[in-house]
């Protein structure tokens, strides 16, 4: 089995994560419609989402979405504009100063490209998000990227590979890799 496999689709583990995925949308979705300056309810769902309180000087503006909430590590003073989605079941961390620009999408879950492969696994990797980094608006960080301190992700970019520390990001070509 490919190292990159985290569960098989169906197993008990699965089911947990289904159910956990069942409470974060419902909680999610009671976030996105609190009234903005609601700062207490957001607290409160937040911690609920999360497991634990929201460090005191991050910044978060709804609508937030998260598909299990207990997997993703936010460092003080990140800030997170609105209409950002975190798939974060393999794990998510940002670091200090992280600024995360509107439209964001972060995944570490997905599928095997193999067609045999695809409806029984649950594939991905954890996101690692370095100090004072920004993100620009609607980009898609994919699953097991590390993104180096300093570093620059441009609006729109689509985030494969590893991004070195102090360096600026462009892009969302999509190329033929293989066929079958």
């Amino acid at each position: 089995m490919p190292s990159d496999h985290l569960m098989r689709i169906h197993s008990p583990e699965f089911r947990t994560m289904a159910e956990r995925v069942l409470r974060v949308t419902e909680l999610t979705s009671r976030l996105n419609v609190l009234p903005f300056d609601d700062e207490a309810g957001k607290a409160e769902l937040l911690a609920r989402i999360l497991g634990r309180p929201l460090p005191s000087k991050v910044t978060l503006y709804p609508p937030f979405y998260t598909d299990h909430g207990l997997r993703l590590d936010l460092a003080e003073r990140v800030f997170i504009n609105q209409n950002c989605t975190f798939l974060d079941y393999a794990g998510i961390r940002l670091g200090e100063r992280v600024m995360v620009g509107p439209k964001v999408t972060f995944i570490t879950v997905g599928h095997p490209v193999d067609p045999g492969q695809r409806r029984e696994w649950l594939s991905g990797g954890p996101i690692d998000v370095a100090e004072n980094v920004w993100i620009g608006a609607g980009a898609t960080i994919l699953p097991g990227v590390s993104i180096g301190r300093d570093a620059v992700v441009a609006a729109g970019a689509v985030v494969a590979d590893d991004v070195p520390p102090a360096t600026l990001v462009t892009g969302g070509k999509a190329t033929v890799n293989r066929q079958w």
